[in-house]
């Protein structure tokens, strides 16, 4: 059993590859950064506000870290499953026709993934004939959180359906024991 302080949740994990493992850490570890760099900028945006010396580049710094934030959030939580997904539905059900709605919804996040990396690519790629103000940044580096989120989520996906085919997407018997221990605590 892996360490509970662990970045990497062990829920479901006939449902992951361990080789994925170091990716779902550092994408949590970036959600963090960009979570506190967030609330920092816009504490900071504040006082500078207030003490009548706004510094006006910091709104831009703060979209960035949030926009980033919400698509390596989007991302990561697709791995953990729990993020875009119908669980409840999945859940309550057993056998073949759970596998088909379990099916069914992760070839649809897969989608959706692809659609937010082709899309996102392309909006990137348009985002370099605009500019953020008052930086001249092209607006591209906000684009660009886009399709890397989709690549991230479609690539999640299959790993859970490709997984989930061949272990089963039914709770393991050491998920139900670490729910029980935890209701009882």
């Amino acid at each position: 059993m892996a360490d509970e302080r662990s970045l990497v949740l062990q829920k479901q994990r006939q449902l992951k590859w361990p080789a994925l493992d170091w990716l779902e850490r550092v994408l949590m570890v970036g959600c963090g950064l960009t979570l506190f760099a967030f609330s920092l900028s816009v504490v900071c945006d504040i006082v500078t506000r207030e003490i009548g010396h706004p510094w006006l580049w910091l709104q831009e710094v703060t979209s960035t870290f949030f926009i980033y934030g919400v698509f390596i959030g989007a991302a990561v939580a697709t791995r953990r499953n729990d993020h875009l997904f119908l669980a409840a539905i999945g859940e309550s059900m057993t056998g073949r026709p759970r596998l088909m709605i379990e099916t069914a919804i992760r070839i649809v996040v897969i989608c959706v993934g692809l659609f937010l990396a082709w899309y996102g690519y392309i909006n990137f790629l348009r985002g370099f004939s605009s500019f953020r103000m008052p930086s001249m940044t092209p607006i591209a580096s906000l684009y660009a959180a886009i399709p890397i989120s989709g690549a991230l989520i479609a690539l999640f996906a299959f790993e859970q359906l490709v997984n989930g085919w061949k272990n089963g997407f039914e709770k393991s018997e050491e998920d139900r024991l670490a729910e029980e221990k935890a209701g009882h605590l």
